[in-house]
C-alpha cells in the first residue's frame, strides 16, 4: 500500500510538472539551463583566477572542471534542447512531449550534480549519469534520422553519437587514473562539427529571410542563399582529421597543418554567405561571425604548433568561448523565441549580448598571447561572458515559463496572427 501511494505520489508531480508551460517544449528547459549555467559556471572560473575561490573538486583538479563543464555542461544543454526540438521538424515525425523534457532536463542536472560532487561521491557516479545522458541523445532522435530515405540530417546522429563516445571516453580515462584533458579537446572538436552541421539549417532561414526583406524593400535581383553540401563537408571532414590527429598526436606537426587546413576549409564556407547588403543584418552577420571566430581558433592552433611562440589557449578559447558560445547564443536567441510561440526579438539586447559573447572570446584568447595583460583580460572576458548569457536569461526566462499566446503549442514555430483587413491577393 505504501508503495502504491508513492507511485501515485510520483505520477502527481509528475503530471503536474508536464502541465508546466516551461516543459512543453524540451528547448525551454534546457535553453534555461544553457543560459543560466554559462553565468553561474563562469562566475565561479573568474572568481577562482581572480580570487582563489573554491570551484568544485573534481578529478583532474580546477582546469578540467572548467573545461569539462564547458563542453558536457553549457554545450551540451544547448544541443540537447535544439536537437530535441529541430528534429522531429527537421524529419516531420511527431514532436516529443512534456515528459521527454522532464527526462532530458532531469538526466543532464543529475550529471552536473555528480560530476560537481565526484571528489565527495567518487568518480562512478559521474562516470555512469554523465555517460547516460549523452548516450541518450542520438538514442532518442537516431531512428527518425535514419529512417528519412534521403537521409538528410544524419550527420546531427554522428555528431551526437561521437559526443556520446567522447563523455564515454572521458570518464574511462578518469576512472583510469589518467588525465582526462584530451577528451575535453575532442569535445571542443565534436562541437564545431555540430555547429556546422545544425548552421547550415538555421543559415537557410535566416540569410534567406534577409534576402527576402531586401528584394521587397530595395533590390529585386538580391541573390538566393544555399548551404552548398560539398564546402559544408569538407569544413566538417578537416575538423574530424584535426581532431582526431591532435587526438593521437597533440604536438605533432601533422596536427599544426590539419589545424590550418581545417581553418582555410571554414574560410573556404564563407564564400556561400557573401550575399550583398543582407550580410550586414544583425541575426545574419552573428551567425557569419560564428565561422570567422572558428577559422581564426583553427588558425590560431595551427601556428602555435607550427611555431612555438605561444601556446595552444587562444585558438582553443577561440573555438570555444567564440564559435561554440556565440552559436549556442544566437540559436537560444534564435529558436528560443520562434519555438517559443513569438516572433524575432527586434530589440538592442540580443545584438548586445552577441557583441558581449565576441569580447570574451577575444579577450579570453588574447589572455594566452605573451605580452598582453592576462589577468585584466581574464576578468573582461569573465565580465562580458556572464553579462551576455546573464541578459540572456533575465530576456528570456519570462517567455520560456510562461504559457503561449499565439494559439500554438508544443514546440510550433510561432504563428503570426493574421491580418484584421486582408488586402487583395495576387494571382500566380
Amino acid at each position: 500500500m505504501l508503495s502504491e501511494a508513492r507511485m501515485r505520489a510520483s505520477e502527481g508531480i509528475l503530471g503536474r510538472l508536464a502541465a508546466h508551460p516551461l516543459f512543453s517544449c524540451t528547448l525551454r528547459p534546457m535553453f534555461l539551463a544553457t543560459a543560466g549555467f554559462a553565468s553561474i559556471g563562469l562566475a565561479l572560473w573568474s572568481a577562482f583566477l581572480a580570487f582563489g575561490f573554491v570551484v568544485p573538486a573534481v578529478p583532474g583538479g580546477p582546469i578540467a572542471w572548467h573545461a569539462h563543464e564547458m563542453v558536457f555542461g553549457f554545450g551540451l544543454a544547448a544541443v540537447a534542447g535544439f536537437v530535441a526540438t529541430s528534429v522531429p521538424e527537421f524529419t516531420g515525425t511527431p514532436a516529443f512531449g512534456p515528459r521527454v523534457a522532464i527526462a532530458i532536463a532531469a538526466g543532464w542536472l543529475a550529471a552536473r550534480a555528480a560530476f560537481w560532487a565526484s571528489g565527495l561521491l567518487g568518480p562512478w557516479p559521474a562516470a555512469v549519469l554523465e555517460t547516460a545522458f549523452a548516450a541518450s541523445l542520438p538514442a532518442l532522435v537516431g531512428s527518425r534520422l535514419m529512417a528519412d530515405p534521403e537521409r538528410r540530417h544524419t550527420g546531427f546522429f554522428w555528431g551526437l553519437l561521437a559526443i556520446a563516445a567522447i563523455a564515454a571516453g572521458y570518464h574511462l580515462d578518469v576512472l583510469r587514473g589518467v588525465d582526462p584533458l584530451r577528451w575535453a579537446y575532442a569535445g571542443i572538436g565534436a562541437m564545431m562539427v555540430l555547429i556546422v552541421v545544425a548552421m547550415s539549417r538555421v543559415s537557410m532561414r535566416i540569410v534567406n529571410d534577409a534576402l527576402d526583406e531586401r528584394r521587397a524593400l530595395s533590390d529585386p535581383d538580391a541573390p538566393e542563399y544555399r548551404a552548398r553540401p560539398p564546402r559544408r563537408n569538407f569544413a566538417i571532414f578537416a575538423i574530424a582529421l584535426h581532431t582526431t590527429v591532435e587526438f593521437v598526436a597533440p604536438q605533432s606537426p601533422v596536427a599544426a597543418w590539419t589545424a590550418l587546413a581545417a581553418a582555410a576549409a571554414v574560410l573556404n564556407l564563407l564564400n556561400d554567405w557573401h550575399v550583398g547588403r543582407a550580410l550586414l543584418t544583425r541575426l545574419t552577420s552573428m551567425l557569419y561571425a560564428v565561422y570567422w571566430l572558428m577559422a581564426l581558433g583553427y588558425a590560431a592552433i595551427g601556428t602555435a604548433l607550427m611555431t612555438g611562440a605561444f601556446g595552444t589557449s587562444a585558438g582553443r578559447h577561440l573555438l570555444a568561448a567564440g564559435a561554440m558560445g556565440l552559436s549556442i547564443y544566437a540559436v537560444l536567441s534564435i529558436a528560443g523565441r520562434i519555438h517559443g510561440g513569438h516572433p524575432l526579438d527586434r530589440r538592442a539586447w540580443v545584438p548586445t549580448g552577441a557583441a558581449l559573447v565576441v569580447v570574451a572570446a577575444l579577450a579570453r584568447a588574447g589572455a594566452g598571447l605573451p605580452g598582453l595583460p592576462a589577468g585584466a583580460l581574464l576578468q573582461v572576458a569573465g565580465v562580458a561572458w556572464v553579462a551576455a548569457f546573464g541578459l540572456y536569461f533575465t530576456q528570456m526566462a519570462p517567455v520560456l515559463a510562461r504559457a503561449r499566446t499565439d494559439g500554438g503549442s508544443g514546440c510550433e514555430e510561432w504563428i503570426a496572427p493574421a491580418s484584421p483587413n486582408p488586402g487583395p491577393t495576387s494571382g500566380g
